[in-house]
């Protein structure tokens, strides 16, 4: 195809591009420089990932999606020495898997609309676009190895197999049905939550529910811009203006109060704090991704089932009423 652009109807418009892992912060950025010059629709998925809208640049490029990918390619390379993988396909869901298939360092894959149904099929199930380990191993029990067999299987075993949310999304996905649009945005790469002593304090019970109550601020802080961690850093400052600083990844990108409660934990107890006087604490989340991005995974530990629909509670009636309505009781005596 040379000229002019082929009809969006028939080409892929989505791309999803995969940086090599643990790129420096400042190169991603500059990627996403890069990625603006195809498109003014780019929404970033730090660490190293970003998707990109092309409907609109087709027309002003004057050439197909695939020599758009492989024109980035070759700018990555030239400028800033990074090679990337490149997935094209008509869906977020399409184009993700896509790049996923690309061979390290990099190349690009395009699946047209009218193919996606057999591109995908043959795929392991665990190489769909947001299916996690756990609910792969689920699939694979039930006899499900493939994608093409999961969208063979009705919505309603899915559902019985994954849970009503995750089954409906799983379906969907392996028939190639993924309306979520590309939405412009470049994610905070942090958060963070502190809290200052007004005196001097060294009380075990008093440190530790202020860790609690900073765990619960920070977790709501992650659910309402629709962002997870993929670690915390917890800060220390003690009298004198000495601190402690310490870093932790999470098992996997995690909102949710229990898991980052149990890492800050860890966190406060490696400190190992003896007579130190504190003077304040910080919490920061790090190395956020977008919580859409994260493989929703299934658990058969239907006490963590409860805490999490409790915590969707909470969160309503924080929206509603405040957000100190409600809260752990150790929290009550920090407040």
């Amino acid at each position: 195809m040379t000229g002019r652009a082929a009809s969006a109807d028939v080409v892929p418009t989505v791309m999803h591009v995969r940086c090599p892992d643990r790129l420096p912060v400042e190169t991603y950025r500059q990627v996403l420089e890069e990625l603006t010059e195809l498109s003014p629709v780019v929404q970033a998925l730090p660490p190293s990932a970003a998707l990109v809208e092309l409907k609109g640049a087709l027309r002003y490029h004057g050439t197909d999606t695939r020599r758009l990918g492989e024109m980035l390619r070759v700018r990555m390379i030239s400028r800033l020495g990074v090679d990337v993988r490149v997935g094209l396909g008509p869906s977020i869901t399409v184009a993700a898997t896509a790049s996923a298939q690309v061979p390290e360092p990099g190349g690009v894959l395009a699946v047209v609309p009218g193919q996606v149904a057999d591109w995908l099929a043959p795929l392991p199930v665990e190489a769909l676009h947001g299916i996690g380990p756990r609910q792969a191993g689920a699939l694979h029990e039930y006899g499900v190895h493939t994608v093409g067999r999961l969208a063979a299987v009705s919505p309603s075993t899915v559902q019985r197999l994954l849970g009503g949310k995750a089954g409906r999304t799983a379906s969907d996905r392996a028939r190639g049905i993924d309306p979520r649009p590309v939405v412009p945005r470049a994610l905070p790469s942090s958060a963070t939550v502190r809290r200052t002593f007004d005196r001097h304090t060294l009380e075990g019970a008093i440190v530790r529910a202020t860790l609690l109550d900073l765990v619960v601020q920070l977790g709501r802080l992650l659910r309402r811009r629709g962002q997870a961690a993929r670690a915390l850093t917890l800060t220390l400052r003690f009298t004198g203006g000495t601190s402690w600083v310490k870093t932790r990844r999470l098992t996997e990108p995690s909102a949710h109060d229990d898991d980052l409660r149990a890492l800050a934990y860890q966190l406060m107890d490696a400190a190992g704090l003896q007579r130190g006087r504190l003077t304040g604490i910080a919490l920061q989340g790090e190395d956020l991704v977008d919580a859409e991005q994260v493989a929703q995974q299934i658990s058969l530990d239907t006490a963590r089932e409860a805490r999490l629909v409790a915590e969707a509670a909470m969160d309503r009636i924080r929206d509603r009423f405040g957000p100190d309505v409600i809260g752990p009781a150790a929290t009550r005596r920090v407040s």
